[in-house]
């Protein structure tokens, strides 16, 4: 009896150790979030042309040039934690916002002619950290991320995470989401309604007085579902909401009244205010995507959304993309988008408001048009990373070219470029 306890007790013992040392296995061989670093190159080059300048009341050009560069790196801290950093530079050059000062002394002041003042390019920066922890079932994942953006008459801090929920095999996803974003202006007003301007004559008597308050907060938080419904069909949805306080109007851009004098130097038509906007604004947005796999080559990957504000605008997106596999390491893209939206309650067009209105503005973004985009788009996919640079190999570049027309008259092309490499 008493060999029978102990033989008892050693084959409890050799159970247990056997339970833990394959456990200990299994996190041993757990596979990692993310296997080495990875590095993407992104840049773009943005131009647009239009006749409806908000810096100049609704008339004028919106030529607008624009070039981004941007590296993002992942690294893999440990098997669950991912830090991403994010950093990125735009510069450009613009036409309207040159007409802040259109008096620039070499040619006569035109809404249609950009001038040579300070105002003419920028330069933005931005950059971002993201910390991501994966459980170790890799059904939970957490973030946190916090974010500086500047530029001449701009500064943004932002901070917030997001959690997602994986379950039904996996076939099933929630997630939540939330941001602040910490805004403050730069009041840069046009020229001739700064202090000690001597811009005008007799006749000019601007209703203008400068904002008392130059902040802006952003509060959103967002929800996601997503459920693959079969082996060739999946379907996600979103809900967003956002509301926004401070300074939402745009200090430098004009407005010129229906009864008031027109006051011209040279060929520029003087200020009689600036835009005025309400100081909250409540967004919210719900959309939906679907995607089809038609078969192992072509994929149909459809999406909606419907956006409402308490300014009065309303809108709608339809995009639809099929990306078509050519052979297993390039991908096509063409894309179609359509957009339409309403108009702001506060938006009417140049000397279109009246000196009483107690908002306005004739930012022609806040105007009731449609929109139609068309995009191509090319990717190249190494899985085996033959191509190598130092110890990073290649493994993806993508091209995409979009055209987009507004029934307002303004358009723009914008050429985009990533490459990816990952560590050996």
């Amino acid at each position: 009896m008493q060999l029978f306890k102990i033989s008892f007790g050693a084959l409890l013992v050799l159970s247990f150790s056997a339970v833990h040392a394959q456990e200990e296995n299994q996190e041993a061989y757990k596979k990692r979030v993310l296997e080495t670093t990875e590095v993407d190159f992104l840049s773009s080059y943005y131009a647009q042309d239009g006749a409806n300048a908000a810096v100049t009341g609704g008339i004028g050009t919106e030529e607008l040039t624009d070039a981004t560069g941007t590296i993002v790196i992942s690294i893999p801290l440990n098997d669950d934690d991912v830090l991403t950093i994010d950093a990125g530079v735009s510069a450009y050059t613009s036409a309207s916002s040159s007409n802040i000062n259109p008096f620039d002394g070499s040619n006569a002041a035109n809404a249609f002619q950009a001038s040579s003042g300070a105002s003419s390019s920028d330069l933005w920066s931005n950059i971002n950290g993201i910390y991501s922890h994966s459980s170790t079932d890799r059904n939970k994942i957490w973030t946190a991320k916090a974010s500086v953006s500047s530029e001449y008459d701009y500064f943004s801090v932002g901070f917030g995470g997001s959690y997602t929920w994986l379950f039904n095999e996996k076939n099933t996803e929630l997630s939540v989401n939330g941001n602040i974003y910490l805004d403050s202006w730069k009041t840069i007003y046009p020229i001739e309604l700064r202090p000690g301007s001597v811009y005008g004559d007799a006749n000019y008597n601007p209703q203008f007085i400068p904002f008392d308050h130059t902040n802006r907060n952003s509060y959103a938080v967002g929800f996601g579902f997503s459920q693959i419904l079969s082996k060739k069909l999946q379907a996600s949805l979103a809900l967003d909401l956002v509301q926004q306080s401070g300074l939402l109007s745009t200090p430098f851009q004009r407005i010129y009244f229906s009864d008031k004098p027109d006051v011209m130097v040279e060929d520029f038509q003087l200020a009689d205010d600036i835009e005025r906007l309400p100081d909250t604004r409540s967004k919210i947005a719900a959309g939906g995507r679907l995607n089809y796999y038609l078969n192992s080559r072509v994929v149909l990957r459809s999406y909606y959304r419907f956006y409402a504000d308490d300014w009065g605008i309303t809108s709608h997106t339809a995009s639809l993309e099929i990306p078509i596999k050519i052979i297993d390491k390039f991908t096509l893209y063409p894309s179609y988008r359509y957009y339409t939206q309403t108009a702001a309650d506060q938006f009417a067009g140049y000397e279109q408001h009246a000196s009483t209105d107690e908002f306005y503005t004739s930012d022609f973004d806040l105007s009731a048009y449609d929109a139609n985009q068309f995009g191509f788009g090319a990717n190249y996919t190494d899985i085996f990373t033959k191509f190598h640079i130092f110890q990073f190999g290649l493994k993806s570049i993508d091209l995409k070219y979009y055209n987009y027309k507004r029934n307002t008259g303004l358009s723009s092309n914008i050429i985009t470029a990533g490459i990816k490499f990952v560590q050996d």
